[in-house]
């Protein structure tokens, strides 16, 4: 039991996937600010999701839970749960983690080490800074360490990040330090994309203007109506009406030779909407990845 939440932690059997043919692409879900941070954990153990992603807020207004709060035997158990059911987990630093700021970086630090202690593979960070440049070189900065650590850095766009603000920051990156800069990618959020002025409901123009030189290595989905940023479950919005921007989605995500993780940012009620999201995702992925294997033949 931790934080008031238990589970037997006993999972439904896993998709399967041919490894030999396409890469594998992760699909799981992420904690939320207003429950206990296993409680989502062990519903992605229960029905057999294979990612997880932890979200501190920590910020004091309101709910919320900060990776100080998580004991070392919790951390342990993290760890233990996601190698047995081979779960890639990833951590989504707070938004107080601001590497280009002392007080920033102190936080950035504490979520790192939560990271490097449950196992994951990936830590996460909004490109909110008011200095793009000076971003771009504490991006560089943190790169070897983390590298170092097993943890792959991704910069995630915000509703104000264009298409092409992203592809200039990673061209200034590979600019200063080209072997750092390899260690650094985009998490791709579609539900940011549909927002941004330029592509407002058209995520897929938005990552077709995305430099083929921009690495996607994780991606955010939640959908909204171009209105504001309601992290709909993926399905219960405009896919749900018609599949089509998904599906392109997953067809671009492939075309990149995409195999990180597909993280759902929600904690919805009832919680069975992200299982039902999850099987029509991997039903999608599982044609489009066939479907080109068919080609290749």
């Amino acid at each position: 039991m931790w934080m008031g939440v238990s589970s037997s932690c006993k999972p439904v059997p896993k998709w399967g996937c041919n490894m030999a043919e396409s890469p594998r692409i992760h699909i799981g879900n992420q904690t939320a600010f207003f429950a206990a941070p296993l409680q989502p954990f062990a519903f992605a153990v229960e029905q057999g999701f294979d990612a997880f992603e932890f979200f501190p807020n920590g910020s004091g207004d309101g709910p919320s839970w900060s990776t100080a709060d998580v004991r070392p035997e919790t951390r342990d158990f993290i760890r233990e749960q996601a190698k047995r059911f081979d779960m890639r987990l990833s951590v989504h630093a707070s938004l107080t983690a601001d590497p280009t700021t002392p007080a920033g970086l102190r936080v950035l630090a504490r979520d790192v080490a939560f990271a490097r202690e449950i196992g994951a593979r990936v830590v996460n960070l909004h490109l909110a800074s008011a200095d793009p440049e000076g971003f771009g070189r504490a991006a560089l900065f943190l790169a070897a360490p983390l590298q170092a650590a097993g943890l792959q850095l991704s910069l995630e766009n915000t509703i104000a990040t264009a298409p092409e603000d992203i592809n200039q920051l990673f061209a200034q990156m590979r600019s200063r330090d080209r072997a750092r800069a390899f260690a650094i990618g985009l998490c791709l959020d579609i539900g940011h994309a549909n927002l941004h002025e330029s592509t407002r409901n058209d995520y897929l123009g938005y990552v077709d203007r995305l430099s083929t030189r921009v690495p996607i290595v994780h991606v955010h989905a939640h959908e909204n109506r171009g209105d504001c940023d309601s992290h709909m479950t993926l399905f219960t919005g405009p896919a749900g009406e018609n599949p089509a921007g998904i599906e392109g989605l997953v067809q671009r995500l492939i075309t990149r030779g995409y195999n990180g993780s597909i993280i759902f940012e929600q904690w919805p009620y009832p919680s069975s909407l992200l299982s039902t999201a999850r099987d029509r995702l991997r039903a999608i992925i599982d044609a489009a990845q066939s479907g080109k294997a068919d080609r290749a033949r």
